[in-house]
């Protein structure tokens, strides 16, 4: 062994421990190598910073984009509404369809993003069916972590793996070549986490405990609301069509305050917030609160107006439009003795006032004419672009609390089909090979932009730089590597301790060696000291490199058994309340299928 190899193994275990003590983090342990590595005079400052214009770098920072645009147009969650209708409380069809949305969604955006977005959708799911969430949230991280086995895009390692293929001289896999390997996987770890969720005991969610904001259905029952709200079409024949409602005064006539206007658009409803000079058009969805005495049918009648149904007590089935927040009335409020309607709350904020508290009571029927006093605590609802203007600029009162809902509402829920259209072009340009991936991806992020799915300062927020300064910075190691004999050092190691086993043994040990690896640093930064050796393995046999380029991509992706294995993982520890045991209970068994299930059919699929 030379001097150089030395220093840099001597670098290699550094970080290694570095990462496995999670001090200091991952980002900062690469540019300290990244810093370091150039001293040994084995690389120059030119080779460590080579990673930045690393093509597969920047694909990945456009994947996160692609897949923040899907995230706001609310893709991701309308599969997981979907999800909640079909599954409805069976716990066994829950388990299978989350997997495989799950599965689904994140083989076509970043696995890491896909279980942000349902981590507070299953928490949803384990509030309405009971269930605990222990027993959802680690089929949500099993099924994260399948969806990098789905297709070349889908996550890091593999596009680090693809990449050292390329760099070598060899073509790289399809946008599919890692799905025949993903699907019996995946079905596999289906069938597995049915089994092993009975493990993962752990109390059912109980109610307010634990967290800080009020849902939207408590606020319904502590003010009442629930018999107040109504969904009705304005009819063909209707007197109130044609007319503004600065001109119709339903408030002051009829006792009726108009939350929102359902008006049909080009690909969706579009709602609107009701000003004096909005025109009620033919076939417009007023969103009405009535108040308490008032003959609903009649009033119907008198202004042609037909009933539909809601789906939710008070709108709660419009939480990604109609909001509620809960503001009190400071000392030096400009409000305090005027009646509601004096102090025009809704002139100047554009929401309703439709609950007042006093302490803990409430003044009844009367509220529009109830003079404010200090301390007074009021409901305001209407659109949530209202509510978060009010946030920000709201002089007169203080906002007091804003419901869990607003954590679930969709930015720009009418641009999901310009989203879809942007992600399905992606999809067959890689697929057709017209251009390369990377400019795929980018035309991807451009339509995103163009159509407004996405603006600039959400996209630059999306690119999980943590995770791509940590590629960055560990790719030299690579270079270090074979410059110094490391790589070929490593794989002859390899070769010797499996003797004249055939290539199955050898692809097995090399999975195992991966998978090992990731017990103690991320899956990312796996593949990228693994992705080399595993080439220099296929050199030293005398065989195709596809085969061992595509176990260590598999092996990267199995990182199960920790929770700091991968980002994954992490995100599910805490609202699954987990421990570090539970991971080594439930992955390590895992491990061992995957391993045997990835050595049979590799070599079938991919001969040696």
């Amino acid at each position: 062994m030379s001097g150089d190899l030395a220093l840099v193994l001597a670098l290699l275990a550094a970080a290694i421990v570095m990462f496995a003590a999670g001090k200091p983090r991952m980002d900062a342990v690469a540019l300290l190598m990244m810093t370091l590595l150039p001293l040994t005079g084995v690389i120059d400052m030119n080779d460590a910073l080579a990673g930045l214009a690393d093509p597969s770098i920047v694909l990945i920072a456009a994947l996160f984009v692609v897949g923040e645009g899907l995230a706001r147009t609310g893709v991701a969650q309308r599969l997981g509404d979907w999800l909640l209708a079909r599954a409805a409380r069976d716990e066994t069809r829950l388990t299978v369809l989350l997997m495989l949305v799950v599965a689904g969604v994140g083989a076509v955006m970043s696995s890491t993003a896909v279980v942000a977005i349902f981590i507070p959708i299953v928490l949803r799911i384990a509030r309405t069916t009971g269930i605990a969430p222990a027993r959802l949230m680690m089929p949500l991280s099993f099924a994260a972590l399948h969806s990098g086995m789905m297709t070349l895009i889908a996550t890091a390692p593999n596009l680090v793996v693809n990449s050292e293929l390329v760099r070598r001289g060899h073509d790289g896999f399809p946008l599919f070549g890692i799905t025949p390997f993903g699907l019996p996987l995946l079905a596999i770890g289906i069938g597995y986490m049915l089994v092993a969720r009975r493990w993962l005991a752990g109390p059912a969610p109980a109610g307010a405990a634990g967290r800080f904001r009020p849902f939207l259905s408590e606020w319904i029952d502590r003010y009442g609301l629930a018999d107040r709200a109504h969904r009705l079409r304005v009819g063909a024949q209707s007197p109130i069509a044609g007319r503004t409602l600065q001109e119709l005064d339903l408030r002051g006539a009829s006792g009726v305050n108009i939350i929102a206007i359902e008006r049909n658009g080009r690909f969706a409803n579009a709602m609107l917030s009701p000003q004096p000079a909005t025109r009620i058009e033919t076939g417009d969805v007023l969103f009405l609160d009535v108040a308490g005495g008032i003959d609903v049918e009649a009033l119907c009648r008198r202004l042609g107006l037909e009933r539909l149904t809601l789906a939710g007590a008070y709108f709660s089935d419009q939480s990604q439009e109609i909001g509620m927040v809960e503001v009190m009335i400071p000392p030096d409020s400009r409000f305090i003795g005027k009646s509601i309607v004096e102090a025009r709350i809704r002139s100047q904020y554009g929401l309703h006032v439709v609950g007042l508290r006093r302490g803990n009571a409430s003044p009844g029927d009367g509220l529009l004419a109830e003079k404010l006093r200090l301390g007074d605590t009021l409901l305001l609802t209407g659109r949530w672009r209202q509510i978060r203007r009010m946030q920000s600029s709201g002089e007169e009162v203080i906002v007091l609390d804003l419901p869990a809902e607003i954590d679930d509402v969709i930015p720009a829920p009418a641009r999901a089909p310009h989203a879809l259209f942007a992600l399905a072009a992606m999809i067959l340009l890689m697929v057709t090979g017209i251009v390369t991936h990377l400019q795929a991806a980018l035309i991807a992020c451009l339509l995103m932009g163009l159509t407004r799915c996405i603006d600039l300062d959400s996209a630059y927020r999306s690119i999980h730089w943590q995770s791509i300064v940590l590629i960055v910075g560990m790719l030299p190691f690579s270079l270090a590597l074979q410059r110094t004999g490391g790589v070929e050092l490593a794989a002859d190691a390899l070769l010797g301790m499996a003797g004249d086993a055939g290539p199955r043994t050898i692809l097995a040990a090399l999975f195992a060696i991966t998978a090992l690896m990731g017990l103690f640093i991320s899956n990312t930064a796996t593949a990228v000291l693994m992705a080399p050796v595993a080439m220099g393995v296929g050199d030293a046999m005398g065989a195709s490199p596809y085969p061992f380029a595509m176990t260590v991509a598999l092996a990267a992706s199995c990182a199960f058994m920790t929770p700091v294995s991968s980002p994954v993982n992490t995100l599910v520890v805490g609202p699954g309340n987990y421990r570090f045991g539970d991971f080594v209970r439930v992955g390590a068994p895992y491990m061992l299928i995957a391993l045997a299930v990835s050595v049979t059919l590799v070599p079938w699929l991919l001969p040696p």
